[in-house]
């Protein structure tokens, strides 16, 4: 069989959208893994293009794919994703190398370009590209929303979400393979449901979801603030297979910063948002993603966002300057006037003031005992999270293997359990443990 292989840029929906495309093309070619050296006769680069540094990150491993192509390390090279969504028309041009080009918003044209037929009754089937016990589920595709600085209602078009029965069969299909956690996804998980059946309806995706045996957690990722369902709390707090856990990008919370962002709410509906899910979901924790140096943002926007900060005490937090974007309503109507050495000076005061919160937090735990995933082993050290910590974004739980504790079992055997622990210490980011044994 000819030899493929895709290199996954950007986000966890991409990983989906990788997965989703090899379960169509699967029976035709072997699948290479993404670290494998080998060269391959087909290579696929799925691309971001959200903001400048993924679209450089895109284009370098292009080019770098490309001198593969000239050394008979691979023979098409076929690109799609974001970026090649984004500039159809100017990437041919820059890099003539590539065999293909293909877009984000339907896989089908590449799967017939691999010589394969689209079967759209299969949509929920997917090849795994690691081995961990979680995985991402992305319920819907594109956003209605209109925020100023993002492009992605341009590049990945209206919201659209995908039914129920699909979701369940394709988190059945995962469970199957081991997957115990799954991280609900999308541009934006709130909206999910208004398209299909004229209502909001993640909490009863989760109860669809929550049924499945095998599946233990649900953990809920990019919740817009707008509107948000509050029967998706109640969920949260009577369903124990839903992490007491939410990732919620709130942006800024300046009045005026807002406003320019085009985000349908202000300061004060922000603050009785998260007022009311701490008081809904007793001991939740709270992530949340921030930008620095918007248009309208000056001195005083930024304290207020800093004095928000340090009240609302975040226990996650990421934060990011602002990148005009071509083609957002920002960049056409707002000048970028925070100068870039002001947004980086903004983002390490912010940073800085959210390391030590996460730290006070992490210490809060030291002698808590809680209920841990174990994700992956390393250098006799068993990775975990709690359903406090979400993959790839937040720190871990470090556990320190010792057969005896485990009926001599081995280490790797443990991937994919669930053990109870004892914090033992903390820094800012990760957390140690040792194994909780009930006297």
């Amino acid at each position: 069989m000819p030899t493929l292989k895709v290199i996954t840029l950007g986000c966890s929906k991409n990983t989906v959208d990788t997965e989703h495309l090899l379960s169509q093309v699967q029976s035709k070619y072997e699948i290479v893994p993404e670290g494998d050296e080998r060269g391959v006769d087909v290579l696929l680069i799925n691309t971001c293009g959200f903001i400048g540094d993924a679209k450089e990150q895109s284009i370098n491993t292009i080019l770098e794919a490309a001198n593969l192509k000239k050394e008979g390390l691979a023979g098409r090279l076929l690109v799609f994703g974001c970026l090649s969504q984004r500039y159809p028309d100017q990437l041919p041009e820059l890099i003539p190398e590539v065999d293909g080009w293909f877009g984000a918003r339907s896989l089908d044209a590449l799967v017939k370009a691999l010589g394969c037929k689209p079967d759209h009754k299969a949509a929920f089937r997917r090849v795994r590209t690691d081995g961990h016990p979680y995985a991402y589920l992305k319920i819907s595709e594109g956003c209605d929303r209109r925020c100023s600085y993002c492009a992605i209602p341009y590049i990945r078009g209206p919201h659209r979400s995908v039914p129920i029965a699909t979701l369940t069969a394709e988190a059945e299909a995962l469970a199957a393979e081991g997957v115990r956690e799954l991280v609900i996804i999308a541009q934006d998980t709130t909206y999910y449901g208004l398209d299909l059946y004229g209502r909001r309806a993640l909490a009863e995706l989760l109860r669809s979801l929550s049924a499945i045996k095998g599946i233990e957690r649900l953990r809920i990722h990019y919740s817009y603030p707008q509107a948000f369902p509050e029967d998706v709390l109640e969920e949260m707090a009577s369903n124990p297979k839903v992490c007491r856990y939410m990732d919620i990008p709130l942006q800024h919370i300046s009045d005026k910063v807002l406003d320019n962002m085009h985000r349908g709410v202000d300061g004060a509906w922000t603050r009785e948002l998260i007022r009311k899910m701490r008081e809904k979901v007793p001991g939740v924790v709270l992530r949340t993603t921030l930008i620095v140096g918007h248009p309208g943002e000056g001195p005083r926007e930024f304290k207020e966002l800093m004095d928000f900060v340090e009240e609302a005490k975040f226990q996650r937090m990421g934060a990011f300057t602002y990148s005009e974007e071509e083609g957002t309503y920002g960049a056409v109507h707002f000048k970028d006037s925070v100068r870039e050495s002001t947004k980086k000076s903004r983002l390490d005061k912010l940073m800085e003031l959210q390391r030590g919160i996460s730290l006070a937090y992490n210490q809060s735990r030291v002698g808590s005992v809680t209920n841990v995933l174990v994700d992956s082993v390393a250098d006799g050290i068993l990775v975990c999270r709690s359903e406090f910590e979400s993959p790839e974004v937040d720190g871990e739980i470090l556990v320190k293997y010792s057969p005896e504790d485990f009926g001599g079992a081995s280490a790797q055997s443990l991937v994919g359990t669930f053990m109870d622990v004892r914090i033992t210490g903390a820094d800012e980011y990760d957390l140690t443990a040792e194994v909780y044994h009930e006297k």
